[in-house]
């Protein structure tokens, strides 16, 4: 243990990441594998140059990683890159024809019938939610911490932040069963949608159908559902909300005058239910596990939390002086950006920098790559959270941290998840130490987004 009375901190810590190969390499890899892992495919080009190729395919794929390039496609004002065609065809089933998948003018419609609902994502409104979910959180991991049982630290924060959200999105706590069979349902639709299907990325033609399994739509039916008895309690005669779910309820085309039906209502409620808790559950299980992996870190927030805030509750106010919690989790998020890839296709001819491209080429902007290259971010691999520091903020380059996205399609949720996974982080760790078990087993994957190949067990422990 370091003199300061902390476990010492090793300043040039590598969390776990598939070793860079050649194109063949990669690929081999990812057979031998069996399990669709697409950052194993990433080959080591793709971390060094701005724009290149990405493996063979029929179709081809153009990673991009150069800002001056990224920004153009992701605001992409003539409509050239709308959404991946695999991407959609993925997604579909889930969230329909939702504005996460739409494109140019449907995308705009629904945009502007939705803004008002983004209202209710003001932070000071949406605390006692966060604050609810976590003490009910909290009495469970006290529980665990008890028994002296095992847990599921991907399980834990994928309950957390569905019961947050769900809160958010519903004026409703997310019950337990619920929570787990919403995680374990997306956990098998991410490991088996279609898109991810190694010869119809390599081998697929562009723009092609993408028909999904029986049990892919089966895990899709049981997610939409959850989410649409949660709606109908907003839909039932004299029902009065003021939260997220009535204001999607309420809106309008005011060109048309429609609203939206049931069905889309789901659609659009999906879109703020899952991905306001699946990619911040995605991040914090990586804050965690770093956490655990280095004590330091751990005591460092727990000392942050406690010269902030005592041992009382932690209020909105405090959060915002959460400064080390915050920029581990932006490290965090820089490390395993929850959304992997940002895949567009190129919907004509056209041309990025110098290059030409033709027709249905897969334009990938990958967060993970940007994140990780050598030209745009020192010692690249190694957790330092101190970046984000005001003192060294300046070394960012524009464009190079997108975990959010960029654009106009730029997720409107980045303050709400950066405070809610600050204020789970700081309460946490000032109350409870992690142990991780095998933590020589712990590697990541990408399919729809950044998780653990295998759940991450975890002990817990009360701090004396």
């Amino acid at each position: 243990m370091a003199a300061d009375g902390f476990h010492a901190q090793d300043a040039f810590y590598k969390p776990p990441r598939p070793a860079p190969m050649g194109p063949l390499a990669s690929l081999v890899r990812v057979i031998r594998q069996g399990d669709g892992d697409l950052l194993s495919l990433m080959p080591a080009d793709a971390y060094l140059l701005p724009m290149g190729p990405l493996g063979y395919s029929r179709r081809s794929i153009k990673i991009v990683n150069d800002p001056a390039l990224t920004k153009p496609i992701l605001a992409d004002p003539e409509d050239i890159f709308p959404k991946n065609d695999l991407m959609v065809g993925a997604l579909t089933p889930l969230v329909g024809d939702s504005m996460f998948v739409s494109s140019g003018a449907l995308w705009r419609q629904q945009r502007r019938m939705i803004d008002p609902a983004f209202s209710h994502i003001r932070l000071a409104k949406a605390f006692p939610s966060m604050v609810g979910a976590l003490d009910d959180f909290e009495a469970r991991l006290q529980a665990a911490a008890a028994s002296g049982q095992d847990m599921s630290l991907d399980l834990a924060m994928g309950q957390l932040t569905a019961d947050i959200i769900c809160r958010t999105v519903f004026s409703a706590s997310l019950a337990n069963d619920t929570a787990r069979d919403v995680f374990e349902s997306f956990a098998f639709f991410e490991r088996s949608v279609a898109h991810v299907e190694l010869v119809r990325l390599i081998f697929g033609k562009p723009f092609d159908e993408i028909p999904q399994r029986a049990d892919v739509l089966e895990a899709c039916a049981r997610i939409r559902g959850h989410i649409g008895r949660l709606l109908d309690t907003h839909l039932e005669a004299g029902a009065q909300f003021d939260d997220i779910a009535a204001a999607v309820i309420a809106a309008r085309d005011l060109e048309t005058d429609t609203r939206f039906s049931r069905e889309e209502l789901i659609d659009q409620l999906g879109v703020f239910f899952l991905a306001g808790h699946e990619t911040t559950a995605s991040a914090l299980t990586w804050a965690f596990f770093i956490a655990a992996m280095q004590p330091a870190v751990a005591d460092k927030i727990r000392a942050e939390a406690i010269d902030v805030a005592g041992s009382g509750p932690i209020e909105f106010e405090h959060v915002k002086r959460l400064n080390y919690a915050r920029n581990v989790f932006k490290e965090a998020l820089r490390l395993y950006p929850p959304i992997t890839f940002i895949p567009r296709v190129a919907a004509r001819a056209t041309t990025i920098g110098t290059q030409k491209i033709k027709r249905g080429t897969m334009v990938m902007i990958a967060p993970w790559a940007v994140h990780r290259h050598h030209l745009l971010w020192s010692n690249p691999d190694v957790f330092d959270p101190d970046r984000f520091s005001p003192e060294r903020e300046h070394e960012i380059i524009s464009g190079s941290y997108i975990p959010f996205g960029a654009g106009p399609r730029v997720c409107v949720g980045a303050a709400f998840a950066t405070t809610e996974a600050t204020l789970i982080l700081a309460r946490i760790l000032r109350t409870y130490r992690i142990e991780v078990q095998e933590p020589e087993r712990v590697r990541p994957v990408a399919r729809l987004t950044t998780r653990p190949a295998q759940e991450i067990r975890m002990k817990v422990t009360r701090r004396a």
